[in-house]
């Protein structure tokens, strides 16, 4: 059965959050697709994941009509705008506004949400409530300190 978390994010923002949980899927052994509900967001998240931290590489791309398909299979991160899975990811990221509507093939998925954005918790609760039907789900809240807590 595939694993759903919830990440509620109040403290740090995507950019900050996500290439750390991009760098220990990696440390897994794992491929990871990464959804944005939208192509506009793809850029800024892109530029992210390079920038974010000196030290760190995290070997990723663009997904888009001018690569090559054997190209993206061995991309270890994929950024996309829709449900695709060329690089056989075993965990997938729904940020951006994207929400998991199924999680069939994947070991884990990931949601992400912002917790100051009244649309995006809706958006959040909305899946909880469909998920839930047919998965185990938890739901992980950012403490004041940036740590992580399991709430459910």
């Amino acid at each position: 059965m595939t694993e759903i978390l919830f990440y509620h994010l109040e403290q740090k923002p995507l950019e900050a959050v996500l290439p750390v949980l991009l760098e220990k899927t990696l440390e897994r052994g794992w491929r990871a697709m990464v959804q944005c509900a939208n192509a506009a967001k793809m850029p800024a998240l892109d530029e992210a994941l390079w920038t974010f931290r000196a030290e760190s590489f995290l070997p990723h791309m663009v997904l888009s009509d001018q690569v090559e398909l054997e190209e993206l299979a061995e991309m270890p991160v994929l950024i996309a705008d829709n449900d695709e899975n060329p690089n056989s990811a075993q965990i997938r990221f729904f940020v951006e506004g994207a929400v998991p509507e199924k999680a069939e093939g994947y070991e884990r998925v990931v949601f992400m949400f912002n917790g100051h954005d009244p649309d995006a918790v809706t958006r959040a609760r909305q899946a909880w409530k469909a998920l839930s039907k047919d998965h185990e789900l938890t739901y992980w809240q950012q403490e004041p300190n940036g740590r992580w807590v399991k709430k459910a």
